[in-house]
C-alpha cells in the first residue's frame, strides 16, 4: 500500500480532492486533548452523545408534565398514568416510555429567558448550540464543538453526525468560527424504513477502484503548485480531511455503520418499522460504532398513509387532539401539515421508538458512558387557541436525560399547575449545553478560540444541571 498521505505546505490541487469528501473529516485536534481538556473539573463518565431532537416545539403538558389540575377548557385530553417509578407520572402518550422511568431524568424546568429564541429557526439554533442566537460570533452547534475540542475513537466516520439532517430547520446547524473539520456531517433520506436505505457517496468509485485510488492519492502527495505560505493551518485541516476521506472511503465499516437490515427483524419491529423507528436505532447503531456525537431528528415523511401529512413536526398550532390530519376547518393555517400529537405519526411512534431506545442501549451495556438527551426548542402554551391547538410556548417545557451517571426515575424542576411557567429550579438550554460538555468532562474554564484569537467560553451564561451528575 502507498505510503500515508502527506499535503505539502505549497500544495494547492489537493483543495479539489478534500473537497468532494471533506463530508468526512478528521477532528480538529488529536484525541490526547481528550486528557488534557477538562482534566481540572472531570465530573461526567460519558464517552458519547446521543440527542433526539423533535423539533417543532413539542408540547410538555401532553407528554412528560401533565396537568390534571389546569382549567377544564385548556387541560390535556390525555390522563396521567403512573410510572414505574412511585410518584412519577407522564400522561398516557408515554405509555411504553413509563415502563423505562427508573432510568431516566425528567427536566420539567426548562425555559427560555428571552423571547429572541420563541420561533423555530432561532429556537433549533438555540438548542443545537446552547447559546442564544445574538451577537457578532455566530456559534457552533454543541457538536461541533465536542467534535472540535475531543474528535472521536471512530476513525472512518465523522465525529459529529446527524441522521438523517432534513427537519424543517436542519439549515440551523452551524460550524460556527470552528474549522470544517468540526462540522455536521447530514445522512440524508427521506425515510429510512424503506428497503435498501442507504446513505449516498459512502463508496469508492467501482470505475476507479482501490489500486488506482491509492496510486492518484499518493501522486497528489508529491505535487506542490502553490498554497500560499501562511495557509499552515488551512494546509493542515485539508490535511486531515483527505486522510479521514482516505479512510471512510476503504474502511469496510463506513457502510456497514449505516446498514439497518444488518439489525434482527425482531429489533426493527420493537423500534417500530416507520421512519422514527429505523431513526432512533440508527442512532443507536451510531454510538455503538463510536461516533461521539449523534444527533437524530425525526419528522415522518407524507406517504399514502398521511394524507395532509405535509409537515410532521410537532407545531401543532390547529387541532392538536385531532385524531387523524390537523387540517380541519377552521384551521389557522400554522399547523395544518400535522396530524394530532395523539396518532401513531406523532406521539405513537416516538413512545415505542423512545422505550425500545432506551431498553436496547441499557442492555448492550451502552447507558453506561452514552449520555442520551430527548430534546425539543420549546413547548406549547397552557392555553388552547381558537384553533383548538396550542402555541410556541418558552416559559417551561420538558427534556428528558440518560445514561452515562445520571439518576434515573426523577423529575428536576417544576412548572405551574397550567405549565405555564417554572416553580421550581429553573434550567436553560446554556445549562443543558454545559451539562453535555461537563459530563464529556470538557473544561468549561477553557475557552475556544476565534480565527482573530477572541476567547469564547463553553456554555458561559449556562452552569450544568446538578440534578443529572
Amino acid at each position: 500500500m502507498p505510503r500515508a498521505y502527506r499535503l505539502g505546505r505549497r500544495n494547492f490541487i489537493g483543495i479539489g480532492l478534500a473537497g468532494g469528501l471533506s463530508i468526512f473529516n478528521a477532528p480538529a485536534r488529536s484525541t490526547a486533548r481528550e486528557s488534557q481538556s477538562g482534566a481540572n473539573n472531570r465530573s461526567g463518565r460519558a464517552k458519547n452523545v446521543l440527542i433526539i431532537l423533535e423539533q417543532g416545539g413539542l408540547s410538555h403538558t401532553d407528554t412528560w408534565d401533565p396537568k390534571p389540575d389546569a382549567l377544564a377548557e385548556h387541560s390535556s385530553v390525555y390522563r396521567p398514568i403512573s410510572t414505574n417509578v412511585p410518584g412519577m407520572q407522564f400522561t398516557e402518550l408515554l405509555t411504553h416510555t413509563s415502563k423505562v422511568a427508573d432510568k431516566l431524568s425528567v427536566i420539567r424546568s426548562m425555559h427560555h429567558t428571552s423571547g429572541i429564541a420563541n420561533g423555530h429557526p432561532k429556537g433549533t439554533q438555540y438548542a443545537l448550540s446552547g447559546h442564544l442566537p445574538i451577537g457578532p460570533v455566530e456559534m457552533p452547534d454543541i457538536g461541533s464543538v465536542v467534535a472540535h475540542r475531543i474528535g472521536s475513537n471512530c476513525r472512518f466516520l465523522a465525529p459529529y453526525i446527524m441522521a438523517p439532517g432534513n427537519h424543517e430547520q436542519a439549515k440551523m446547524t452551524r460550524g460556527g468560527f470552528l474549522p470544517p473539520g468540526s462540522q455536521v456531517f447530514k445522512t440524508g433520506g427521506r425515510d429510512l424504513s424503506e428497503p435498501g436505505w442507504k446513505v449516498p457517496g459512502l463508496g469508492l468509485n467501482k470505475a476507479i477502484g482501490e489500486q488506482r485510488f491509492l496510486s492518484r492519492l499518493g501522486l497528489l502527495g508529491d505535487l506542490d503548485i502553490g498554497l500560499p505560505t501562511n495557509s499552515s493551518q488551512n494546509a493542515e485541516g485539508w490535511e486531515k480531511a483527505i486522510a479521514q476521506a482516505h479512510e471512510s472511503l476503504l474502511h469496510p465499516s463506513s457502510k456497514t455503520a449505516f446498514d439497518l437490515e444488518r439489525e434482527p427483524d425482531k429489533l426493527r419491529d420493537t423500534y417500530g418499522r416507520g421512519h422514527r423507528g429505523q431513526c432512533y436505532l440508527l442512532g443507536r447503531r451510531l454510538i455503538e460504532q463510536g461516533v461521539r456525537f449523534v444527533t437524530i431528528d425525526v419528522r415522518e415523511p407524507l406517504t399514502t398513509k398521511t394524507p395532509g401529512g405535509t409537515n410532521l413536526n410537532w407545531d401543532h398550532h390547529d387541532f392538536i387532539y385531532a385524531t387523524g390530519t390537523c387540517n380541519l376547518p377552521g384551521a389557522g393555517g400554522g399547523g395544518r401539515g400535522r396530524y394530532g400529537i395523539g396518532t401513531w405519526w406523532m406521539m405513537g411512534s416516538v413512545d415505542q421508538a423512545f422505550a425500545a431506545l432506551i431498553e436496547d442501549m441499557d442492555q448492550r451495556g451502552l447507558l453506561e458512558d452514552t449520555l442520551v438527551c430527548f430534546v425539543t426548542e420549546f413547548g406549547r402554551t397552557p392555553k388552547i387557541n381558537k384553533a383548538q391547538g396550542r402555541d410556541h410556548w418558552t416559559g417551561a417545557y420538558s427534556i428528558v436525560m440518560a445514561g452515562a451517571g445520571t439518576p434515573g426515575g426523577q423529575v428536576v424542576g417544576a412548572s405551574d399547575r397550567h405549565g405555564g411557567y417554572v416553580t421550581d429550579r429553573a434550567y436553560t438550554p446554556d445549562d443543558y449545553a454545559a451539562t453535555i460538555y461537563r459530563k464529556l468532562g470538557m473544561d468549561l474554564n477553557e475557552p475556544l478560540r476565534t480565527a482573530d484569537n477572541r476567547p469564547i467560553f463553553l456554555a458561559a451564561n449556562g452552569e450544568p444541571i446538578r440534578e443529572v451528575f
